[in-house]
């Protein structure tokens, strides 16, 4: 109709407009995303030949005349419509709003739009084998394993679609059992090998495949590179050598490729974890040139987890510095550290048929300042020995304010560690009678002898002086009485030895010695004049305290300067860190049959370096926790 309207016209109007009643066909007419049935799409393609959407609008159904026609109205009220004067709107100046663009009304219930139906185009390329591929393999057998078995299977699958299955029993794609042939295997590993050569040295390939020299900048010019089978070899100068051809032109492989890596790991574990010189030999005699190997072997030998099991040293840290009791002028014997030693067979009581014979043990008490000695002789390793001992010794040299020993059972005569766990009783009545004189008690890790140097070397000092007094003495029978007295001249002896180099200066005869401060003996003159009478008690304190000053003063001057160097252990190592796995060493068990163990925490120390870590290990599914110092432990894995 508007067609044969607008031919008819002799002149054309500006825009010609269409409504429609039904927000369903408007939404038909504005679609561009959806596709409709045949009957739909027709009619919607033949309006939008002639039409575009903006030109249609919506109208109500009580406004639209066409409505009328297709609905029964009476003839005589036909004149009372809008039959022939059209709606109301068209006769006024403004015009109604009219909506600009309209949506499809519930398109998923709708039965006359399509299903939408994505289509997706998937495009191939062939690439060739990288060995990027081969990054997710650990080892060397299971990489050529991997690639063997593919081979095999591509194999198959194209024995199983010709008649020629004489080759192959196996037929299209399957799981094979059977163990990979000796063939297959070698053309799995030519596979490997070219790939790798091809992607290191594309340059060197391409020239010699032409004809050409291979380039000066090249890194394996030096070599005289060849292709044969597919590989680059060694060409070197041993052409007319009676040797193999795996001998005389090896195949070179870079340095940087995971593959060569795990080659240098399948022939170190070939040589039974030997060193560097084994494994290079078993690399050469393999028919393989690595360029520039030495360092990579050296790499693979150092990261190396079952070479760290057998020969790496235990972890060590610098040498800390002295704790603060070493370096304070306190009076003697206020810092202390302390050790049980023995033991000694002696007589107690005589018999018809002989002698009864008890052991003897002694606590040895070092001062950490002046480095003087106490010995206490006990008769047992129990508690009550101890207490008894400690009561002793506070009563002769004066109450202590801190007592330092290692966490041997020889204080608590318990078989736990202390520290390990919660305290039991016999550690509480210790600790209580030490808090109640004012006294605390610290306690070294445990196996960590080298941080009671201390009173370690003192006990060695005593063994030595008692050998050589019972040495002069074979035939006479020790007894209680006879070691506490030896004992107390070692005591003498060991205090009565010089603290610094003796000086070959005449005016400095006195020697700096423990002794010097705990019995007033040096030798030393009191000072000058003449005391009598009620001034002898104020000279003797006076030569008190000569002797003291004496000994303090030079204690600074000349003993403390010895303390200044560090004997061993002289750089900062890397902190052990939780996560790190260890080697637990045992000293019972050879280092095979030492076990592994987890750090789960550290204790750092005042300047940040870790020298004591608490490991956990496992034994026959039971899960235990130790606290070690770190010379105790082999690294064998960082955390990271």
């Amino acid at each position: 109709m508007a067609e044969l309207i607008l031919d008819e016209l002799d002149h054309k109007p500006d825009a010609v407009k269409f409504f429609c009643d039904s927000k369903v066909v408007l939404g038909y007419i504005y679609n561009d995303s959806k596709r409709f049935f045949v009957y739909v799409h027709n009619r919607v393609h033949r309006i939008c030949q002639t039409t575009s959407p903006e030109q249609w609008h919506y109208i109500p159904s009580d406004q639209n005349p066409a409505d009328l026609a297709t609905r029964s109205v009476a003839a005589s009220q036909l004149m009372d419509t809008m039959w022939f004067k059209g709606p109301d709107f068209l006769h006024k100046p403004s015009k109604p709003e009219m909506c600009e663009h309209f949506e499809l009304i519930n398109p998923e219930m709708d039965v006359e739009i399509k299903p939408q139906v994505t289509t997706l185009t998937t495009h191939t390329e062939a690439k060739l084998l990288t060995s990027e591929r081969y990054q997710c393999f650990s080892t060397w057998k299971s990489l050529l394993r991997a690639v063997s078995f593919l081979i095999h299977q591509v194999r198959s699958h194209k024995s199983g679609s010709t008649t020629d299955t004489s080759q192959h029993m196996c037929k299209g794609w399957h799981q094979c059992g059977r163990p990979r042939t000796p063939e297959e295997l070698a053309v799995a590993k030519r596979l490997v090998l070219e790939t790798v050569q091809r992607e290191t040295y594309p340059e060197e390939y391409a020239a010699l495949q032409s004809n050409r020299e291979v380039s000066n900048s090249s890194p394996i010019l030096t070599l005289d590179p060849y292709i044969n089978d597919g590989l680059l070899r060694v060409g070197g100068r041993l052409r007319h050598a009676s040797l193999e051809l795996e001998m005389k032109n090896p195949i070179i492989l870079p340095k940087n490729s995971h593959v060569t890596k795990l080659l240098v790991q399948y022939y170190h574990t070939e040589v039974k974890h030997q060193g560097r010189q084994f494994t290079e030999g078993a690399i050469r005699a393999a028919g393989l040139w690595i360029v520039a190997g030495k360092r990579l072997v050296s790499s693979i030998l150092h990261h190396c987890v079952i070479c760290r099991k057998l020969r790496e040293k235990l972890a060590v840290q610098k040498m800390a510095d002295l704790p603060p009791d070493r370096l304070d002028t306190s009076p003697p014997f206020s810092y202390v550290g302390l050790d049980v030693f023995g033991p000694w067979t002696v007589v107690t009581r005589r018999t018809r048929g002989g002698a009864a014979q008890s052991k003897r043990w002694a606590i040895l008490f070092t001062c950490m300042g002046t480095r003087g000695v106490h010995i206490e002789v006990i008769e047992s390793m129990d508690v009550t020995s101890c207490i008894n001992a400690l009561r002793r010794f506070f009563a002769v040299r004066g109450p202590a304010k801190q007592l330092r020993s290692d966490r041997g059972t020889n204080f608590i005569a318990a078989s736990a560690e202390l520290g390990m766990g919660p305290p039991n009783k016999k550690q509480t009545s210790i600790l209580n009678y030490l808090h109640s004189n004012g006294c605390t008690w610290e306690f070294n890790p445990p196996h960590a002898s080298h941080m009671g140097g201390v009173w370690e070397r003192m006990i060695g000092m005593t063994r030595r002086i008692l050998d050589s007094m019972l040495l002069q003495n074979k035939h006479t029978h020790l007894t209680h009485e006879v070691l506490c007295t030896l004992m107390a001249e070692i005591t003498a002896i060991i205090n009565a030895r010089p603290l610094v180099p003796i000086s070959s200066d005449p005016s400095s005869p006195v020697l700096l010695s423990p002794a010097m401060l705990l019995t007033q003996k040096p030798g030393l003159h009191a000072p000058p004049g003449d005391f009598t009478g009620k001034d002898l008690l104020k000279g003797q304190w006076r030569q008190v305290q000569a002797l003291a000053n004496e000994f303090w003063g030079r204690w600074r001057n000349e003993y403390l300067s010895t303390l200044h160097p560090r004997r061993k252990w002289h750089k900062s190592q890397r902190n052990l860190q939780p996560g790190d796995v260890v080697l637990l060493k045992q000293s019972h068990a050879p280092r095979n049959e030492w076990p592994m163990a987890l750090v789960t925490s550290t204790f750092p120390s005042g300047d940040e370096q870790v020298r004591k870590v608490e490991v956990k290990t496992s034994s026959q599914g039971t899960s235990r926790t130790y606290l070690r110092p770190i010379s105790d432990v082999v690294l064998l894995l960082e955390g990271d």
